[in-house]
Protein backbone atom coordinates (compact mmCIF):
# COMPACT_ATOMS: atom_id res chain seq x y z
CA UNK A 1 0.00 0.00 0.00
CA UNK A 2 0.92 3.47 -0.98
CA UNK A 3 0.45 6.94 -0.29
CA UNK A 4 -1.23 9.35 -2.22
CA UNK A 5 0.79 12.95 -1.91
CA UNK A 6 -2.08 14.35 0.79
CA UNK A 7 -2.05 11.65 2.70
CA UNK A 8 1.95 11.39 3.03
CA UNK A 9 1.71 14.61 4.37
CA UNK A 10 -0.87 14.61 6.94
CA UNK A 11 0.96 11.45 8.51
CA UNK A 12 4.72 13.81 7.86
CA UNK A 13 2.93 16.21 9.89
CA UNK A 14 1.89 14.54 12.57
CA UNK A 15 5.32 12.36 12.60
CA UNK A 16 7.33 15.93 13.04
CA UNK A 17 4.80 17.16 15.65
CA UNK A 18 5.09 13.86 17.73
CA UNK A 19 8.86 14.08 17.21
CA UNK A 20 8.96 18.10 18.36
CA UNK A 21 6.70 17.35 21.36
CA UNK A 22 8.98 14.72 22.66
CA UNK A 23 12.01 17.24 22.25
CA UNK A 24 9.79 19.32 23.63
CA UNK A 25 9.32 16.96 26.99
CA UNK A 26 13.00 16.22 27.33
CA UNK A 27 13.90 19.85 27.05
CA UNK A 28 11.42 20.87 29.77
CA UNK A 29 12.96 17.90 31.64
CA UNK A 30 16.22 19.63 31.23
CA UNK A 31 15.22 22.74 32.74
CA UNK A 32 13.40 21.18 35.38
CA UNK A 33 16.33 18.93 36.24
CA UNK A 34 18.86 22.12 36.71
CA UNK A 35 16.17 23.65 38.60
CA UNK A 36 15.94 21.22 41.12
CA UNK A 37 19.56 20.90 41.65
CA UNK A 38 20.28 24.41 41.51
CA UNK A 39 17.68 25.13 44.67
CA UNK A 40 17.83 23.54 48.31
CA UNK A 41 13.99 23.92 48.60
CA UNK A 42 12.71 20.70 49.45
CA UNK A 43 9.68 21.77 48.10
CA UNK A 44 10.76 23.06 44.74
CA UNK A 45 12.66 19.95 44.05
CA UNK A 46 9.82 17.48 45.09
CA UNK A 47 7.52 19.54 42.87
CA UNK A 48 10.01 19.63 39.81
CA UNK A 49 10.15 15.71 40.20
CA UNK A 50 6.27 15.32 40.61
CA UNK A 51 5.98 17.36 37.04
CA UNK A 52 8.68 15.12 35.25
CA UNK A 53 7.37 12.09 36.81
CA UNK A 54 3.49 13.13 35.74
CA UNK A 55 4.83 13.92 32.12
CA UNK A 56 6.81 11.19 31.84
CA UNK A 57 3.74 8.69 32.32
CA UNK A 58 1.53 11.30 29.96
CA UNK A 59 3.09 13.32 26.99
CA UNK A 60 6.18 11.68 27.03
CA UNK A 61 5.15 7.86 26.42
CA UNK A 62 2.36 9.27 24.30
CA UNK A 63 4.36 11.12 22.32
CA UNK A 64 7.20 8.47 22.11
CA UNK A 65 4.30 5.82 21.06
CA UNK A 66 2.92 7.72 18.33
CA UNK A 67 6.62 9.18 16.86
CA UNK A 68 7.53 5.53 16.24
CA UNK A 69 4.25 4.87 15.03
CA UNK A 70 4.01 7.13 11.91
CA UNK A 71 7.57 6.87 11.74
CA UNK A 72 7.13 2.86 11.10
CA UNK A 73 3.99 3.72 9.03
CA UNK A 74 5.60 6.73 6.76
CA UNK A 75 8.76 3.80 5.88
CA UNK A 76 6.40 1.59 4.84
CA UNK A 77 3.82 3.26 3.19
CA UNK A 78 6.02 5.27 0.95
CA UNK A 79 9.11 4.47 -1.06
CA UNK A 80 11.85 4.68 1.87
CA UNK A 81 11.00 1.53 3.46
CA UNK A 82 12.31 -0.18 6.64
CA UNK A 83 15.91 -1.52 5.93
CA UNK A 84 16.47 0.15 2.39
CA UNK A 85 18.58 2.73 3.27
CA UNK A 86 21.21 2.87 6.29
CA UNK A 87 20.24 6.63 7.69
CA UNK A 88 16.55 4.55 8.28
CA UNK A 89 18.33 1.69 10.44
CA UNK A 90 20.23 4.14 12.15
CA UNK A 91 17.34 6.02 12.69
CA UNK A 92 15.42 2.98 14.11
CA UNK A 93 18.22 1.87 16.52
CA UNK A 94 17.76 5.62 18.23
CA UNK A 95 14.24 4.90 18.07
CA UNK A 96 14.54 1.41 19.91
CA UNK A 97 16.65 3.37 22.84
CA UNK A 98 14.66 6.24 23.01
CA UNK A 99 11.88 3.79 23.08
CA UNK A 100 13.03 2.09 26.49
CA UNK A 101 14.29 5.30 27.94
CA UNK A 102 11.04 6.44 27.49
CA UNK A 103 8.34 4.05 28.34
CA UNK A 104 10.49 2.58 31.24
CA UNK A 105 13.56 5.44 32.46
CA UNK A 106 12.35 8.34 32.45
CA UNK A 107 9.25 6.80 34.71
CA UNK A 108 11.50 4.71 36.85
CA UNK A 109 14.02 7.45 37.65
CA UNK A 110 11.79 10.41 38.52
CA UNK A 111 9.28 8.00 40.49
CA UNK A 112 12.95 7.29 42.73
CA UNK A 113 13.99 10.43 42.93
CA UNK A 114 10.54 10.98 44.74
CA UNK A 115 10.28 8.01 46.63
CA UNK A 116 13.90 9.08 47.75
CA UNK A 117 12.91 12.67 48.80
CA UNK A 118 9.41 11.39 50.60
CA UNK A 119 12.06 9.40 52.79
CA UNK A 120 14.31 11.31 54.10
CA UNK A 121 16.51 9.17 56.07
CA UNK A 122 17.59 7.93 52.28
CA UNK A 123 17.95 11.47 50.89
CA UNK A 124 21.94 10.81 50.21
CA UNK A 125 20.85 8.51 47.46
CA UNK A 126 19.21 11.33 45.31
CA UNK A 127 22.38 12.39 43.96
CA UNK A 128 22.56 8.88 41.85
CA UNK A 129 19.07 9.09 40.58
CA UNK A 130 19.60 12.95 39.37
CA UNK A 131 22.85 11.44 37.91
CA UNK A 132 20.67 8.63 36.23
CA UNK A 133 18.27 11.14 34.90
CA UNK A 134 20.48 13.65 33.81
CA UNK A 135 22.07 10.90 31.52
CA UNK A 136 18.63 9.79 29.80
CA UNK A 137 17.78 13.35 29.24
CA UNK A 138 21.56 14.27 27.60
CA UNK A 139 20.89 10.61 25.37
CA UNK A 140 17.83 11.27 24.57
CA UNK A 141 19.03 15.03 23.43
CA UNK A 142 21.67 13.94 21.46
CA UNK A 143 19.66 10.78 19.99
CA UNK A 144 16.71 13.15 19.09
CA UNK A 145 19.04 15.92 17.43
CA UNK A 146 20.85 12.73 15.50
CA UNK A 147 17.56 11.75 14.39
CA UNK A 148 16.58 15.65 13.11
CA UNK A 149 19.91 15.63 11.14
CA UNK A 150 19.64 12.34 9.52
CA UNK A 151 16.13 13.13 8.27
CA UNK A 152 17.44 16.42 6.73
CA UNK A 153 20.94 15.20 4.96
CA UNK A 154 19.94 11.07 4.70
CA UNK A 155 23.23 10.11 4.53
CA UNK A 156 25.09 7.17 3.37
CA UNK A 157 22.46 6.54 0.68
CA UNK A 158 20.70 3.24 -0.28
CA UNK A 159 21.76 -0.48 1.01
CA UNK A 160 23.26 -2.70 -1.68
CA UNK A 161 20.67 -5.17 -1.33
CA UNK A 162 22.20 -8.82 -2.17
CA UNK A 163 19.88 -10.75 -4.75
CA UNK A 164 20.26 -14.68 -5.47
Amino acid sequence: MKLSMTSKKWLLTLHILFGAIMFGNMITFLILSISASATENRQFVEACYQVMHLMSNTSVKASTFATTVTGICLSIWTKWGLFKYYWIIVKEVLTLLLLGMNIWGMSAWTNQALVQLVNAEIITNIAIVQLNLWIGIIIQLISLLLIFVLSVFKPWGRRQLISK
